[in-house]
C-alpha cells in the first residue's frame, strides 16, 4: 500500500478535524495505550484504544473531529495499493 500524504503531522492536544481529512493516519507515541475519540459536533461517534506505537488509519467525515491526548500523532492521509 502507497501512502500519500495530505498535511502535516499534529498532536491531539486539541479536538481536531485534521485537515478536514477523510482518512487519518493514527500514531501513539507513548509507552501506554490510549483512547482515540471521534466527534460529530458534541455526539460521540466512537472510541477505540490505540496500543503503544501502534499505527491506524481512521475514515471519517470531513467535518468529524478527533481527541486523544498530545501522544496521539495525526496526519490527513490517502492511499492506493
Amino acid at each position: 500500500m502507497k501512502i500519500k500524504l495530505q498535511g502535516s503531522q499534529s498532536d491531539l492536544t486539541t479536538a481536531s478535524n485534521v485537515g478536514r481529512g477523510a482518512l487519518v493516519r493514527v500514531y501513539n507515541s507513548t509507552a501506554g495505550d490510549l483512547v482515540l475519540t471521534q466527534k460529530s459536533g458534541a455526539t460521540v461517534l466512537g472510541t477505540m484504544t490505540i496500543t503503544s506505537k501502534g499505527v491506524e488509519l481512521i475514515s471519517k467525515s470531513p467535518t468529524d473531529t478527533l481527541e486523544g491526548g498530545v501522544g496521539l500523532k495525526v496526519v490527513s492521509v490517502a492511499y492506493s495499493s
